[in-house]
């Protein structure tokens, strides 16, 4: 309770900003947009009685499990498939770091009473280096910023970063995220308050009345929604695709394994790739974008029906969240309305800007 206080009276918290951020010693894409922590204090009406209480999941879900998916689990499912094949380089170098490094990671969070699973956070943080220095001041492998170390009791001074030190600094973020357990009682909120602090997901909650993280993700920042997404696919992909890391290819039998999925359900197996009928392709105009527009502002200026959008661009997901593995995105709208597309670009990249930029107020 002492570090719980504490946390949230300083406003401290961690500064990343979004799945395999750029470091300086790490050989990986930069992130186009950075988000900024939310460092105002957080009201004590925020943290108590906002929804009434419910079972919480026991552990992190991962992909296949239907039972904290619903819905959302053929999306998920597809969306760890695309996450490995735009990552297989970078997850293959974690694998190998990994095996020096986990078993420390997990006897550290098992002593403090935090999912093993939670491991998977400090991949997506600094692909496991300790070196890792972030655009914003982050060291580490959890990316702790100076003032979050000092507060939990590591030293950063000149002479010596206990950020960098692998045992110290895990010890450190497994009691921040205890802290945030305790607050938001689901695992997958906690990693979304270690992206952007707890009070965006706090006012989040209070918009909806619910702790899904489903519920709350169109109103949380957008590198926030994707570190979640992020997330769940490494922690995925290493539970359960670990012999597909290399290649990033899964055989077309794949399936995420029926033990989580509801007596009776069946598993959809998604194709890694979209497939096209010659009548959807005749049909097709494919244009590249530099920067994401907003889903729902392009559906709704140019009438595109949803299914169909989602269908022509399953990985649309990954280029807004900057998890794609080129710079552009090569769009697939009806022919019929690139004309309309290509009058309204503009309007359609202001507003995004400005509907993403809100996400972060």
């Amino acid at each position: 309770m002492k570090y719980f206080i504490i946390l949230l009276l300083t406003g401290i918290f961690l500064g990343s900003s979004s799945a395999f951020a750029q470091h300086k010693v790490v050989e990986l894409k930069a992130p186009s947009r950075l988000i900024q922590k939310d460092t105002a204090v957080v009201p004590q009406k925020m943290i108590a009685g906002l929804v009434p209480e419910r079972k919480p999941f026991a552990g992190v879900p991962l992909a296949g499990q239907k039972e904290y998916f619903g819905d959302k689990t053929d999306y998920v499912n597809n969306y760890v498939r695309q996450y490995l094949g735009n990552h297989t380089k970078t997850l293959s170098a974690c694998e190998g770091r990994g095996h020096k490094k986990f078993s420390l990671i997990d006897n550290v969070l098992k002593r403090q009473g935090v999912p093993t699973h939670l491991k998977y956070l400090a991949v997506i943080e600094s692909a496991l280096n300790n070196q890792a220095v972030s655009p914003v001041g982050a060291v580490g492998p959890w990316q702790l910023m100076e003032s979050t170390a000092r507060m939990l009791g590591l030293k950063v001074n000149g002479k010596r970063d206990e950020r960098t030190d692998w045992f110290k600094s895990t010890q450190a973020a497994a009691k921040y995220l205890n802290t945030l357990h305790g607050m938001l009682g689901d695992w997958l909120l906690v990693v979304a308050a270690y992206n952007s602090g707890p009070s965006p997901i706090l006012r989040a909650i209070q918009k909806t009345g619910s702790k899904s993280f489903w519920d709350l993700k169109k109103y949380l920042p957008r590198e926030t929604q994707g570190h979640v997404l992020a997330f769940i696919a490494t922690a995925s992909i290493f539970e359960k695709m670990k012999p597909y890391i290399k290649t990033g290819q899964l055989p077309d039998d794949f399936k995420f394994g029926n033990e989580e999925v509801a007596k009776g359900e069946k598993v959809v197996v998604v194709p890694p790739k979209p497939v096209f009928t010659p009548e959807e392709l005749a049909s097709m105009a494919i244009v590249r974008i530099s920067e994401p527009l907003h889903e729902e502002l392009l559906l709704q200026e140019l009438g595109l029906d949803k299914k169909k959008f989602e269908k022509w661009n399953p990985d649309y997901d990954l280029f807004v969240y900057n998890d794609y593995s080129e710079p552009f995105y090569r769009l697939r709208i009806p022919k019929d309305m690139l004309e309309s597309f290509i009058a309204k670009k503009n309007m359609l990249d202001a507003k995004s800007k400005q509907i993403f930029t809100a996400e972060l107020l």
